[in-house]
């Protein structure tokens, strides 16, 4: 078939949709609103699923984390076995590695926290203030400051946990833990602030203090973990490769975020599953709509496609007609939908959307609508493929009409 007969067909489906304004009106205005739809359900869940990430990131787990071979699946009961100790050459080999911002040394350690009369066990880490800085920025601090190396026992308490001790900024606590030898030790410290993270569970159960003071308590000569943040999460999987082919894998294990944030996971499943509905339900609404506006169209035009067939048109080409028709109504819908759609996601993300506090988490948010380029294929494919579906069956009636009969209908 040449270029000129598809031109041909092009024009004449365009020139149809014009004529018929009312039917073509509805028809777009459908897929307008589904393609819309579809963008800022699936734009809102591409917010939450990136604002998470990164905070999850930037509050806890850092890009990357290095520690001992099984210390995620023994070392949690006994961290002291899989100390990072004497391993000063591939630390700094690794923080000059390109696309490193920080790599910071962390202890975790567990034991139980006094005040006043109260007793609350704890998981404890201990970290370098100096350059938990950025990697730790989405750690909110509600009451008081952050950690100082200016003062060695100034320390911060989860929310939660701070709330179940009944402590506030400036109290003392006691905490007490078992040394790397077995025996008992406690370090007094003064609370410098409480903290706050996406992750209520978190919250409720850890506090942070200096590495110095987690190692005079537990009398450990290392960390158990160096958290990497890189300057971009999509370079995670290749630092990872990268690291690994460089490091003895007999001596270190090199954990990127996605494997450590079990919630994170749990709900990027949950929300896919519901855009994909969400996708499904539009789908069908646009799949019944644009069937019902070129069988409607079908009917009315009867006598003009006996007398185009009577012409010499073969059927084939009544069936090619009437595809291009619903097609290009999807390609003019699609992309009025993705035009419209991008202008109000930027309107409601410059107001804000307030959030209750979702499962997991203690606090609410202001929520945005963030459209990524693939949201934008996607709907673009899903206006095109449903009216492309759609046109199918009336194309085919259409084309499968008598030509005897079709003329009749005209009188």
């Amino acid at each position: 078939m040449s270029i000129d007969l598809y031109f041909r067909d092009v024009t004449q489906a365009f020139r149809n949709i014009v004529r018929q304004r009312r039917r073509a009106l509805f028809a777009l205005v459908t897929i307008v609103g589904g393609v819309m739809a579809f963008l800022l359900a699936g734009g809102f869940i591409q917010w939450i699923l990136k604002d998470m990430r990164e905070a999850t990131i930037r509050s806890q787990l850092g890009h990357v984390q290095i520690v001992r071979p099984g210390f995620f699946d023994k070392g949690l009961a006994d961290p002291y076995a899989y100390l990072l100790s004497g391993a000063d050459a591939v630390y700094n080999d690794l923080a000059k590695t390109p696309g490193v911002r920080v790599i910071t040394p962390r202890l975790v350690f567990t034991g139980l926290a006094s005040h006043d009369d109260s007793t609350i066990s704890f998981s404890g880490e201990g970290v370098d203030p100096d350059k938990e800085g950025d990697l730790s920025r989405a750690l909110q601090i509600i009451s008081g400051e952050a950690l100082s190396s200016t003062e060695p026992n100034g320390i911060i308490l989860g929310e939660g946990l701070a709330a179940n001790m009944g402590v506030k900024v400036g109290d003392t606590v006691v905490l007490l833990a078992t040394t790397s030898k077995g025996t008992l030790n406690a370090v007094e410290c003064r609370v410098r602030g409480i903290f706050a993270t996406i992750t209520k569970a978190y919250d409720d159960t850890f506090l942070r203090v200096p590495l110095p003071v987690a190692q005079t308590l537990s009398r450990a000569k290392g960390p158990t973990s160096w958290v990497v943040l890189l300057d971009k999460t999509d370079d995670t999987d290749a630092f990872v490769a990268q690291a690994r082919a460089q490091t003895s894998a007999k001596d270190f294990e090199f954990i990127p975020w996605h494997e450590l944030a079990d919630f994170y996971k749990k709900t990027v499943v949950l929300f896919t599953r519901q855009v994909g509905v969400v996708k499904i339900l539009i789908a069908l609404i646009i799949v019944l709509s644009i069937s019902n506006t070129l069988s409607m169209a079908v009917i009315e035009r009867t006598g003009e496609i006996g007398t185009i067939m009577a012409l010499g048109i073969r059927r084939s080409g009544v069936l090619r007609m009437f595809i291009i028709e619903g097609v290009m109504l999807g390609l003019i819908g699609g992309l009025l939908g993705v035009l419209l759609g991008v202008i109000v996601a930027g309107g409601i993300s410059a107001v804000g959307i307030p959030m209750p506090p979702p499962p997991g988490m203690a606090r609410g948010y202001i929520g945005q609508i963030l459209i990524t380029p693939g949201l934008v294929a996607e709907g673009l494919a899903l206006a095109l493929l449903t009216t492309l579906v759609a046109s199918i069956l009336p194309a085919w009636k259409a084309s499968r009409m008598n030509i005897v009969d079709a003329l009749r209908h005209q009188r």
